[in-house]
Parts: C-alpha cells; structure tokens; sequence
C-alpha cells in the first residue's frame, strides 16, 4: 500500500565530472523502502553504494531522477519546507573517529544537531535529551565529558548512532557502519541498531559489502554493480535463488568454514571491470558476464520481475544459468 511507503526512488542518477567525462556513480537506479524495514545494498567497492546513500540525504544533489520521502518529491519542495524534511533523514557514517568532531566531547557530539536545529528551548532540556539518548545508544553517563580519542570504536559509533537519531528521524542510511570495528564489536552494533529500528520505528538503508551481515539485518535487499542495480529481492529469496550471475559470485565469496566446502564449486569472475566514466551501451556486466552475448553488449538491459517481488537485469542471462 502506498501509505506504508516512507522512501520512493524513480530513476535516480548521480553523475561527476571528471577529465575522462562524466562518472555514472548511481544511474537509472528505483526503488522503494516501507516504513519500518531495511533495505540492504550491496556489491563490490565502486559499485555506487555510498553514492546512492549520500545522494538520497541530498549530501550529493542528484544529476536526474526524483526522490519521494513521505510521498513529498524533495526536488519540488522550497528551502523553508525542506528544512523541515531535512532532520527526518539522517546517516550513520562509515568511520566513527574522522566523522566526530575530535575537538567536542561525548555530550557536545550528540547535543550539536539540537542546537543547530534549534529544537530545544533551554540548556537543562539539552542536557536531559542528551542523557536520555546516551543511555538510549548504551553510553555511560561517566563518558559525557570524554573525547573521541579517548573511546574505543565502538563507543565511537555508539556516538555516531546517538548524532543521527537525537533528532528523531523516519530514516537513517546506515553507511558501511559496522565496516571498521571488531568482529565482536559488530555484532552489538548490529543488535543495537535492530534494537533501536524496533523501539523508534526506523526505517534504515544499510549500506554494506559484507554480505553476512546484510542477510542479518536486511527485508530487502538491493545488489548494484557499476551504478546500476542488478537484482532485488527479499533477503531470504535472494539467499536461496539468486538469479544474476553477479549476485552468484557475490554469494560464492562468503566464507564457508565447513569441510565440505573444499569440494564445492565456485562462481569465479573473470574478464575487465567496466569503467563508470561515458559507459557504452549494453549491460555494466558483460566483460565478466560467463553467459554474454552479442546483444548483451548493444541493447538497453532492463531490471525485470522474473517472479513476484524478485526483480533481476538480463532475465536471458537467468535462463541460460538454468540451462
């Protein structure tokens, strides 16, 4: 139903210009997120991923494309009601000590997005939402007059986790927020935020290239390669059929420890990775495509519903991997 939607993307696209030309960073990308899920993206580095998500805040303005949040298109609206909009989106940054302000304590970092808004009245009410949302991220109260060299990298994200949603947003791009931090450290962070999505209702875009992770935490999940995505479905269909040979390759490269892995057969790419810079017409993928043919390389590659809810580029391509 469309009021269950938060986020509709149609046809996004983000490009830079560069010496070589014009960097397809995000091209001709839609999708859409209901409110209280997470869509997960992910694919190799390079693919767009950061690109997509700093674009939907409108860190990044887009090239082309509209952006609906709430069912508002944030191209049509003026700068007094985007102003409104703007602190109901937010981003949990990739690496939790250059993101901070190493100059700001604990309670500084997490006051600032209040003060700036100008959302609270007084210095006591500042305080009190500070305290609040520092035991809300799991802070201790002890730490609020502690600097960001001084805390450990998750204590630091803790911090990063507490700036996006003091402000109480709808949506939060998460940003490869796991990427740096210990393997153990992960998996609080990881809990914490599921925690919090339950408890404030929040609607995240979890960026990743991790790929465990992504099944863990994710409803949907987005797979882009060079720019464009290349499937999408429900976590759990995704993992059990896969339909790009891309998003096979991706799934061959997670780590099995098992002892009958030896023996399992691998999706090995070979071939050159496309340039994003004045890409040519024909599928992003051909080069390392082991099904390519010759229209592959010449004609638009549309992302098609090869079943319901699963969409895939090149369903020719499906095909010939049943063949």
């Amino acid at each position: 139903m469309m009021e269950d939607l938060l986020l509709d993307v149609k046809h996004l696209k983000k490009y830079f210009d560069t010496p070589s030309g014009l960097l397809h960073a995000v091209d001709d990308v839609s999708f859409s997120v209901k409110r209280g899920t997470t869509l997960g993206v992910v694919g190799e580095s390079g693919c767009g991923k950061s690109t997509l998500g700093s674009t939907l805040l409108y860190l990044d303005e887009p090239t082309g494309g509209e952006i609906l949040f709430e069912g508002t298109s944030l191209q049509r609206v003026g700068k007094k009601e985007f102003k409104r909009i703007r602190p109901r989106m937010q981003m949990i940054f990739q690496d939790p000590y250059s993101s901070l302000n190493g100059r700001m304590n604990v309670r500084q970092l997490i006051a600032e997005p209040l003060i700036v808004n100008k959302v609270c009245k007084d210095k006591k009410e500042i305080e009190a939402r500070v305290d609040a949302m520092m035991e809300t991220v799991g802070l201790a109260r002890r730490l609020a007059g502690a600097y960001p060299h001084e805390l450990d990298g998750g204590r630091r994200q803790r911090i990063g986790i507490g700036r996006a949603l003091i402000m109480e947003p709808a949506f939060v791009v998460c940003d490869e927020p796991v990427s740096a931090l210990d393997v153990s450290i992960q998996a609080q962070i990881l809990n914490l935020l599921m925690d919090l999505q339950d408890s404030m209702n929040l609607t995240y875009l979890f960026i990743t290239h991790d790929l465990s992770v992504v099944k863990h935490i994710s409803d949907e999940i987005m797979v882009m390669y060079r720019g464009k995505c290349v499937e999408q479905a429900s976590s759990a269909e995704l993992f059990r059929k896969p339909l790009h040979p891309y998003t096979r390759a991706l799934l061959a490269a997670i780590p099995d420890p098992s002892p009958e892995s030896r023996n399992k057969k691998r999706s090995l790419l070979q071939g050159e990775v496309a340039s994003p810079v004045n890409p040519g017409p024909g599928c992003r993928f051909a080069a390392r495509c082991p099904f390519v043919k010759e229209e592959c390389r010449t004609g638009e590659i549309m992302l098609e519903e090869v079943s319901p809810g699963h969409f895939a580029a090149c369903p020719g391509c499906v095909d010939r991997m049943e063949e």
